[in-house]
């Protein structure tokens, strides 16, 4: 008998023992990962294992990283189309390897088109059941928290899904410190109030509600990306938001003008260079709102608003946000963390945060979290 012939194919929705990472809907048949870092991870005996994997894209393709045993091993672009990818071939049929299949790149809202989906496994092993974390993170963020410049280098500028990283990646980072399992919510140039170019559109709170309700196209829609998200089957232990970086770039940006209602945006400076008063308690409002959104939704987290990997220009007004809402509310566990600002050295693709930055800024949180969570 052939190696090959040994290979049983299993669908999804029959492997009891899959551990599902990231937002998604119920479907298994097929499963779609939406953000960055969603992933199946599987403990499976014998010596080979294939996914049958559908992907589709108008613009930016998916990527995906393969962790063995904690450790990646491989990196790859997922071409349209549905065929089987082999993770792993030749290993000892009889010991257990810990497998992870990890979405590399952020849900693209400018890309209806993108699609990353997972049909089967074919394997000559057994599926074991996955150990438990003892702790759930989530992190909210923009393109840091996307992975954004974490991989390549640092001569890249072209905004391409290969500069994107969910393993380089502060996420990653500290979940893997903390022993924890996470979840992202990120988009590259969103904020809490508006983009970095005034779009007040593109905020991350308008959507924090749903399963992915940032895509569009009717696809997306057709496969539960804008359903309700249902927050009682999974709540995290902390939730870690990184933004504003920017809503203080859009003080530094043209006004941005709605192309329906013709309606001007734009994030004000004074002559002096300072920021407009009403602008910035307009980003303050838009800090407590969220908050509040994120304690309705999370009643027992730790929410720990992490900032400065690109300069910390919005720490003033971040601090007297949280304030405002800690005395409002009697929320006490609700706390800011500067993070270590990206340095010369640190500095990777895109004058983005690179590996080491994001490292800097993993230790940093753990250290933090392992305080506030002991």
């Amino acid at each position: 008998m052939k190696e090959s012939d040994k290979l049983q194919v299993h669908v999804l929705s029959e492997i009891q023992n899959l551990k599902v990472h990231g937002r998604t809907t119920e479907q298994r048949a097929p499963l779609t990962l939406f953000w960055t870092g969603s992933a199946i991870e599987l403990q499976v005996t014998g010596s080979e294992l294939w996914v049958e994997v559908e992907s589709d894209y108008d613009i930016h393709e998916p990527w995906i990283s393969i962790l063995i045993n904690g450790v990646p091993v491989s990196r790859q672009m997922v071409t349209a189309g549905r065929y089987w990818i082999c993770i792993f071939r030749g290993m000892s049929e009889g010991t257990v390897k810990n497998v992870r299949i990890v979405k590399d790149v952020q849900a693209m809202s400018a890309d209806p088109g993108c699609l990353l989906q997972f049909y089967a496994l074919k394997s000559d092993g057994a599926f074991l059941p996955v150990e438990e974390k003892p702790y759930k993170m989530e992190f909210i963020g923009d393109s840091i928290t996307s992975g954004e410049g974490a991989i390549g280098a640092r001569a890249e500028e072209d905004w391409i899904p290969m500069w994107f990283s969910a393993i380089h990646n502060y996420t990653y980072m500290t979940a893997a410190a903390m022993n924890a399992d996470y979840r992202v919510i990120s988009q590259s140039g969103w904020g809490v109030l508006t983009s970095w170019d005034n779009n007040p559109n593109n905020n991350i709170p308008d959507y924090y509600e749903q399963v992915c309700g940032l895509l569009t196209g009717e696809n997306n829609q057709a496969i539960g990306a804008g359903d309700l998200y249902d927050f009682e089957s999974w709540q995290p232990d902390v939730v870690v938001i990184n933004l504003g970086s920017n809503d203080g770039g859009a003080f530094q940006t043209p006004e941005w003008r709605d192309p329906v209602t013709g309606k001007v945006h734009k994030q004000r400076l004074n002559e002096d260079g300072s920021y407009h008063e009403e602008d910035l308690t307009a980003f303050e409002n838009a800090v407590d709102r969220f908050l509040g959104k994120l304690r309705k939704n999370n009643p027992k987290a730790q929410l720990v608003w992490a900032y400065g990997m690109l300069g910390f220009p919005m720490m003033p007004a971040i601090y007297r946000a949280v304030d405002r809402y800690t005395k409002r509310t009697g929320d006490r566990k609700v706390s800011v963390l500067q993070l270590p600002d990206t340095t010369e050295e640190t500095i990777g693709a895109r004058t983005h945060p690179g590996e080491l930055s994001h490292r800097r800024a993993a230790e940093t949180l753990t250290e933090y979290l392992q305080g506030i969570l002991a």
